[in-house]
Protein backbone atom coordinates (compact mmCIF):
# COMPACT_ATOMS: atom_id res chain seq x y z
CA UNK A 1 0.00 0.00 0.00
CA UNK A 2 1.40 3.38 -0.95
CA UNK A 3 1.65 6.31 1.42
CA UNK A 4 -0.85 8.20 -0.73
CA UNK A 5 -3.39 5.35 -0.45
CA UNK A 6 -2.85 5.18 3.32
CA UNK A 7 -3.63 8.88 3.74
CA UNK A 8 -6.60 8.95 1.38
CA UNK A 9 -9.76 9.67 3.33
CA UNK A 10 -12.59 7.23 3.24
CA UNK A 11 -15.84 9.15 2.66
CA UNK A 12 -18.03 9.58 5.72
CA UNK A 13 -21.15 7.71 4.60
CA UNK A 14 -24.03 6.47 6.67
CA UNK A 15 -26.56 4.32 4.89
CA UNK A 16 -30.28 4.39 5.62
CA UNK A 17 -31.44 1.54 7.85
CA UNK A 18 -34.89 0.40 8.86
CA UNK A 19 -33.94 1.27 12.46
CA UNK A 20 -34.35 4.94 11.44
CA UNK A 21 -38.04 4.47 10.62
CA UNK A 22 -40.47 6.54 12.69
CA UNK A 23 -43.62 4.72 11.56
CA UNK A 24 -45.00 7.32 9.14
CA UNK A 25 -44.45 6.05 5.60
CA UNK A 26 -44.16 9.42 3.84
CA UNK A 27 -41.72 10.79 6.41
CA UNK A 28 -39.67 7.59 6.34
CA UNK A 29 -39.47 7.76 2.53
CA UNK A 30 -38.39 11.39 2.68
CA UNK A 31 -35.77 10.63 5.31
CA UNK A 32 -34.44 7.77 3.15
CA UNK A 33 -34.13 10.17 0.21
CA UNK A 34 -32.27 12.69 2.38
CA UNK A 35 -29.71 10.00 3.23
CA UNK A 36 -29.37 9.24 -0.50
CA UNK A 37 -28.70 12.90 -1.27
CA UNK A 38 -26.14 13.22 1.54
CA UNK A 39 -24.41 10.08 0.30
CA UNK A 40 -24.28 11.60 -3.22
CA UNK A 41 -22.28 14.61 -2.00
CA UNK A 42 -18.88 14.59 -3.68
CA UNK A 43 -16.41 17.18 -4.85
CA UNK A 44 -17.23 16.76 -8.54
CA UNK A 45 -20.94 17.54 -8.16
CA UNK A 46 -21.12 19.37 -4.83
CA UNK A 47 -22.83 22.54 -6.11
CA UNK A 48 -25.58 20.64 -7.91
CA UNK A 49 -26.05 18.13 -5.08
CA UNK A 50 -26.18 20.84 -2.40
CA UNK A 51 -28.83 22.69 -4.44
CA UNK A 52 -30.88 19.52 -4.79
CA UNK A 53 -30.43 18.72 -1.10
CA UNK A 54 -31.56 22.19 0.00
CA UNK A 55 -34.62 22.05 -2.25
CA UNK A 56 -35.53 18.66 -0.81
CA UNK A 57 -34.94 19.76 2.80
CA UNK A 58 -37.35 22.67 2.24
CA UNK A 59 -39.94 20.27 0.83
CA UNK A 60 -39.44 17.69 3.59
CA UNK A 61 -39.58 20.22 6.42
CA UNK A 62 -42.71 21.79 4.87
CA UNK A 63 -44.40 18.38 4.59
CA UNK A 64 -43.43 17.32 8.10
CA UNK A 65 -44.43 20.63 9.66
CA UNK A 66 -47.79 20.63 7.86
CA UNK A 67 -48.43 17.13 9.15
CA UNK A 68 -47.53 18.17 12.70
CA UNK A 69 -49.66 21.28 12.57
CA UNK A 70 -52.68 19.50 11.06
CA UNK A 71 -52.49 16.71 13.63
CA UNK A 72 -52.27 19.12 16.57
CA UNK A 73 -48.86 17.83 17.64
CA UNK A 74 -48.21 19.47 21.05
CA UNK A 75 -44.44 19.90 20.44
CA UNK A 76 -44.90 21.49 17.01
CA UNK A 77 -43.40 24.88 17.95
CA UNK A 78 -40.31 23.28 19.52
CA UNK A 79 -39.86 21.06 16.46
CA UNK A 80 -40.19 24.05 14.16
CA UNK A 81 -37.40 25.79 16.10
CA UNK A 82 -35.14 22.75 15.61
CA UNK A 83 -35.70 22.95 11.86
CA UNK A 84 -34.95 26.67 11.91
CA UNK A 85 -31.74 26.12 13.89
CA UNK A 86 -30.64 23.46 11.40
CA UNK A 87 -31.35 25.79 8.49
CA UNK A 88 -29.32 28.55 10.15
CA UNK A 89 -26.38 26.18 10.71
CA UNK A 90 -26.43 25.05 7.09
CA UNK A 91 -26.72 28.64 5.86
CA UNK A 92 -23.73 29.62 8.01
CA UNK A 93 -21.69 26.70 6.68
CA UNK A 94 -22.60 27.48 3.07
CA UNK A 95 -22.19 31.22 3.55
CA UNK A 96 -18.49 30.99 4.32
CA UNK A 97 -16.05 32.16 1.66
CA UNK A 98 -14.27 28.81 1.63
CA UNK A 99 -14.18 26.95 -1.64
CA UNK A 100 -15.17 23.31 -1.84
CA UNK A 101 -12.43 20.83 -1.06
CA UNK A 102 -12.66 17.12 -0.36
CA UNK A 103 -12.26 17.85 3.37
CA UNK A 104 -15.05 20.45 3.32
CA UNK A 105 -17.38 18.08 1.46
CA UNK A 106 -16.64 15.39 4.07
CA UNK A 107 -17.25 17.91 6.86
CA UNK A 108 -20.63 18.80 5.33
CA UNK A 109 -21.56 15.13 4.87
CA UNK A 110 -20.57 14.31 8.44
CA UNK A 111 -22.57 17.24 9.85
CA UNK A 112 -25.66 16.35 7.81
CA UNK A 113 -25.53 12.64 8.71
CA UNK A 114 -25.03 13.32 12.42
CA UNK A 115 -27.82 15.89 12.47
CA UNK A 116 -30.22 13.66 10.53
CA UNK A 117 -29.64 10.64 12.75
CA UNK A 118 -29.87 12.63 15.97
CA UNK A 119 -32.98 14.50 14.85
CA UNK A 120 -34.75 11.44 13.43
CA UNK A 121 -33.98 9.18 16.38
CA UNK A 122 -35.16 11.68 18.98
CA UNK A 123 -37.54 14.36 17.74
CA UNK A 124 -39.04 12.74 14.64
CA UNK A 125 -39.38 9.39 16.40
CA UNK A 126 -41.21 11.15 19.24
CA UNK A 127 -43.63 12.62 16.69
CA UNK A 128 -44.06 9.24 14.98
CA UNK A 129 -44.90 7.51 18.25
CA UNK A 130 -47.30 10.30 19.23
CA UNK A 131 -49.07 10.29 15.86
CA UNK A 132 -49.38 6.52 15.52
CA UNK A 133 -50.74 6.19 19.08
CA UNK A 134 -53.66 8.49 18.30
CA UNK A 135 -57.04 7.44 16.90
CA UNK A 136 -57.13 7.37 13.10
CA UNK A 137 -58.18 10.84 11.89
CA UNK A 138 -61.13 11.22 9.53
CA UNK A 139 -59.06 13.22 7.02
CA UNK A 140 -55.64 11.99 5.87
CA UNK A 141 -52.70 13.81 7.44
CA UNK A 142 -50.08 12.41 5.13
CA UNK A 143 -49.98 14.32 1.88
CA UNK A 144 -47.39 16.09 -0.19
CA UNK A 145 -47.39 19.77 0.66
CA UNK A 146 -45.65 22.18 -1.67
CA UNK A 147 -43.29 24.47 0.21
CA UNK A 148 -44.75 27.88 0.86
CA UNK A 149 -43.15 30.53 -1.28
CA UNK A 150 -41.33 33.01 0.90
CA UNK A 151 -41.30 30.72 3.94
CA UNK A 152 -38.44 30.72 6.43
CA UNK A 153 -36.38 28.02 4.72
CA UNK A 154 -37.05 29.35 1.25
CA UNK A 155 -35.85 32.81 2.33
CA UNK A 156 -32.88 31.46 4.25
CA UNK A 157 -31.70 29.28 1.40
CA UNK A 158 -32.59 31.83 -1.28
CA UNK A 159 -35.44 29.71 -2.68
CA UNK A 160 -38.49 31.48 -4.06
Amino acid sequence: MTTEATHKRVPFVIEWRDGFKIGIDQVDQEHRHLFTLVRALNLASVDHTVDELLDYVVTHFSNEQAMMEKSGYPAFEQHLKLHEEFAAQVAEFLGSDQGWTEDRVQEMRKFLNKWLIGHIMTHDLRFGKWLTSRPVPSAPLVQQVAPKSGGFFARLFGRK
